[in-house]
């Protein structure tokens, strides 16, 4: 049986790109034999095309001039692996609007103008595919619009930053953050500036997506709250140890009565928690739904190879459904409102530097208990002579109401610092965690 030649181009040739032609090259039997299909890389758009790169059997398909793609009529699918917002963008609604369809590894280009970019391609009756933008190698795009659109699901709960997971993980054996960061930039997990990823902006594009993918409605990327790891300390980790929990950048993504909530932060997640498992540079992702109970899909979330394979997965599932797949369609088909910040619940864990004299403790359970605020279980460390820091996990509660108690905690004349909160995740509830 002969093959069907399907002309590809890539935007961009970078590590991501020269992955992809490497392993539509390296595979072309096996997609052959799959589809019927001989995949083959015919132009890829760079910025200097006299640059030495990896993997390149045939130069001449370099080029720095995009007419040299949208023009050329030949082209069958395009996928775009050069990153940024702008001119990314605007190539991209153009080759929709041409007819071609579109892989995009593009986490912020989906987050951002996943709407326009959509409507371009159900105009157009084309596909536009993403899961390379999410958690690289892991299909959970895919498993969510494909194996579970008709499930329901209500959580999206996940570690879907490499970097972070890496040097958290680098952390908890006792590297310093800046040890940590240095280790992770030296094997290759984080860019020279880390900013996006340790400060929880990455991770808060994957988290829109994936909202996006899971709730049917639109969550753009101003509605997802984040906060990074840079004030992570060891503090943090001894406290952990002792309450049987590490810490873990975790986006989660919560719908409920027909309103959203997504964020990113670290939390203390309880050491039986299938997310406490995930180390190193490794991705995980749980969902919940009404017909499925709870899945977690994990694996490699970044690296040229993994995020090529994902493209690649999106290629072939283009050219086996071409004009007909239901994914040229958008995922959204409903309009929710997100839920109001301070109404989110949760037990979470919270720690304060105070002046270590009798009392103290009295005063901060007193302003707990003013705002409801139920203690479950409180730590003790020495700082420094005559201060210590008080580590504690509270039952689930508001937002709103762990923040009123907090700003009244600080204002306290024996507050040394202000006291900073992050959310504890455990299945079994802050009761099964054996703490009264």
């Amino acid at each position: 049986m002969s093959a069907i030649d399907v002309p590809v181009a890539l935007l961009g040739y970078g590590t991501v790109g020269s992955a992809v032609n490497r392993l539509l090259i390296e595979s072309e039997e096996e997609i052959v034999r799959a589809t019927g299909h001989r995949l083959r890389v015919v132009r890829a758009l760079v910025r200097d095309p006299g640059k030495e790169r990896e993997f390149l059997p045939d130069p001449s398909i370099l080029t720095s001039d995009f007419r040299a793609i949208a023009d050329d009529a030949s082209i069958a699918v395009v996928a775009e692996v050069m990153g940024g917002l702008e001119p990314t963008g605007e190539y991209v609604l153009e080759l929709l609007r041409s007819g071609r369809p579109v892989v995009s590894a593009n986490k912020q280009l989906i987050a951002r103008r996943g709407a326009e970019l959509f409507a371009a391609a159900s105009q157009a009756g084309v596909q536009l595919r993403f899961e390379a933008s999410v958690c690289g190698a892991i299909p959970v795009i895919k498993v969510l619009r494909e194996s579970l659109s008709f499930s329901r699901i209500h959580r999206v709960l996940g570690i879907v930053n490499g970097t972070t997971n890496f040097i958290l993980t680098e952390m908890e054996k006792g590297a310093s953050y800046a040890e940590a960061l240095a280790q992770a930039q030296r094997l290759g997990y984080a860019e020279a500036d880390p900013s996006e990823d340790v400060s929880g902006a990455d991770a808060a594009a994957k988290m829109a997506i994936l909202a996006t993918v899971a709730f049917g409605t639109r969550v753009s990327l101003e509605e997802v709250s984040y906060t990074g790891i840079e004030s992570i300390s060891a503090l943090h980790f001894a406290a952990a140890r002792e309450l049987d929990m590490t810490l873990r950048l975790v986006g989660s993504a919560t719908l409920i009565d027909g309103r959203y909530d997504v964020r990113v932060q670290p939390s203390l997640v309880d050491r039986h928690h299938p997310l406490a498992g995930v180390e190193g540079a490794f991705n995980a992702v749980m969902l919940q739904g009404d017909a499925i109970q709870e899945i977690t899909l994990e694996g490699p979330g970044a690296g040229g190879p993994e995020t090529a394979s994902a493209v690649v997965s999106d290629l072939i599932s283009i050219i086996g459904t071409t004009g007909t797949g239901f994914l040229q369609n958008d995922a959204c088909w409903r309009q929710l409102e997100p839920l109001p910040p301070g109404e989110v619940r949760s037990p979470f864990y919270f720690h304060v530097e105070v002046e270590d004299r009798p009392g103290v403790l009295a005063q901060v359970a007193a302003r707990l208990a003013g705002h409801q605020v139920s203690v479950a279980r409180l730590v003790q460390h020495e700082v420094a002579s005559g201060r210590a820091a008080l580590h504690v996990v509270v039952h689930e509660t508001s937002v709103a109401e762990l923040a009123a108690a907090l700003a009244e905690i600080a204002q306290l004349a024996e507050a040394r610092q202000a006291p900073t909160a992050l959310p504890v995740v455990s299945a079994r509830g802050v009761p099964g965690l054996g703490w009264t």
